[in-house]
């Protein structure tokens, strides 16, 4: 079902709800400028939300504009550990669910 191909469909999607896919846009613009947090960090911080819920559209775009914000491979690669540990983490919580 993945294919990045399918980001050429968003301008359909606005075409057919405009205001809703502007909003969208405003929102996410609003929320990746810099401000007390930098660009470069949201980027990451956008990078290890899309490594834990697994979208690949959000891999592939975030990766491309953590780059341009000037990311480095090693921040990169410490994104994804960060990723890694919280989802070990969330499983080892919610394993104590399972105990008496």
């Amino acid at each position: 079902m993945y294919d990045s191909a399918n980001l050429t469909k968003l301008p359909a999607l606005k075409s057919l709800a405009p205001e809703a896919m502007g909003a969208f846009e405003a929102l996410d613009k609003a929320a990746l400028a810099d401000g007390a947090i930098p660009r470069k960090y949201k980027e990451l911080m956008a990078l290890a939300v899309a490594l834990t819920t697994q979208c690949p559209y959000c891999l592939e775009v975030h990766r491309e504009a953590a780059k341009k914000a000037g990311a480095t491979e090693q921040e990169l690669a410490e994104t994804v550990f960060v990723a890694v540990a919280l989802r070990a983490g969330a499983a080892l919580t919610h394993g104590t669910h399972l105990l008496p």
